[in-house]
């Protein structure tokens, strides 16, 4: 680690590279599951799915994880695409941890749901029944947590999932990541955890880096607390880390 610092309650650690940072933050990962499996003997996570995201979940892949006391949920689904498409949040994840380790149980949300409003009440209902213990998030350019984009977040939402349509920047994200060839190709709308719902948690780690991530890094740490930048809200929680690389934590003073 290069570096640490506060913000408000927020822990913030800096390393060289996106690998070390990913390590690091597994191992943090993989310690507070053992802790929640000794303490209650089960552990229900909350997963984002994004490139960003890539590192850390190789590495934890590796961690010595009772994965079969882990109740995975992910955090939001693009609304619309067919269940072979590469870009659905569950795909990735599939590939990427749930397919090879043995989970007690992984809940996705149906973006092809015939219903989405049905799907919502589904997903909430589920997450009231297992609160989350650990939310592995990331924060989107925009400064979005999860499809919280600034004009839908809500810091009171009264729903724990809901539907909404994407912004512009949150689409066009999806382009930079390479997960999509044009703007138009992304779809408008998408079903995603609300902030509340994420912040129940009772760990959060947030791993963010990257040359894109640059100004939502400085948002997040710096701006006033509010929907504007929906990211601030992170400051304002007990046990959340933000992870970072060299190169996301350019502007921090």
């Amino acid at each position: 680690m290069i570096r640490s610092l506060t913000a408000d309650k927020l822990k913030v650690q800096i390393y060289a590279t996106r690998q070390e940072m990913g390590a690091a933050a597994a191992v943090a990962i993989a310690a507070a599951i053992g802790e929640q499996i000794h303490e209650k003997g089960e552990v229900n996570m909350i997963f984002a799915a994004a490139p960003s995201q890539q590192e850390m979940l190789e590495a934890l892949r590796e961690e010595p994880v009772d994965w079969s006391r882990v109740r995975a949920f992910h955090m939001d689904e693009y609304i619309g695409l067919p269940e072979e498409a590469p870009q659905r949040f569950a795909r990735f994840l599939h590939v990427a941890l749930f397919s090879l380790c043995p989970f007690r149980s992984v809940h996705y949300i149906r973006g092809d749901a015939p219903d989405p409003e049905a799907e919502c009440l589904r997903y909430s209902e589920l997450l009231e029944a297992y609160p989350p213990d650990i939310v592995c998030l990331g924060i989107g350019e925009n400064g979005h947590l999860a499809f919280n984009d600034p004009p839908v977040a809500d810091f009171n939402d009264p729903v724990l999932v809901k539907k909404v349509e994407l912004d512009p920047a949150c689409r066009q994200q999806q382009v930079n990541d390479g997960c999509f060839e044009k703007l138009d190709d992304v779809p408008t709308h998408a079903l995603t955890l609300t902030i509340p719902a994420l912040m129940k948690g009772r760990k959060l780690f947030c791993v963010v880096p990257g040359k894109t991530k640059i100004n939502a890094v400085h948002d997040t740490l710096y701006q006033p607390a509010s929907t504007y930048y929906p990211s601030t809200i992170l400051r304002t929680h007990d046990q959340a880390i933000l992870f970072l690389d060299q190169v996301s934590a350019t502007l921090i003073k």
